[in-house]
């Protein structure tokens, strides 16, 4: 039993240049398809109201032999996986409080 339960961390880089901390929350594979769901990360600079406490969902793509995090390509998909995510999370959810 030597899980590491201790939270993953990832800085992505948005279109704008800007650096934003993601937690990393669960990976799924649909249709083929990596996808990896995350929440952002409360930083001591971060503005709580502000701050977009969403899910951020976003694939794995391999570009020239590296796998990169891109977004999703329309909103079908999103919607998509998106609930399959929330079954998911809430599935284990319901597995930890019999």
């Amino acid at each position: 039993m030597s899980e590491d339960l201790s939270p993953t961390f990832v800085t992505i880089t948005d279109e704008d240049g800007n650096d934003i901390e993601l937690e990393f929350v669960d990976a799924l594979e649909h249709n083929g398809q990596k996808y990896m769901a995350f929440f952002p990360a409360e930083t001591e600079d971060s503005d709580e109201e502000n701050a977009d406490t969403g899910l951020v969902i976003l694939k794995a793509v391999t570009e020239n032999g590296e796998e990169m995090l891109s977004t999703l390509d329309s909103d079908e998909e999103l919607d998509a996986v998106y609930d399959l995510f929330m079954e998911s999370l809430f599935e284990d959810e319901e597995d930890e409080n019999p």
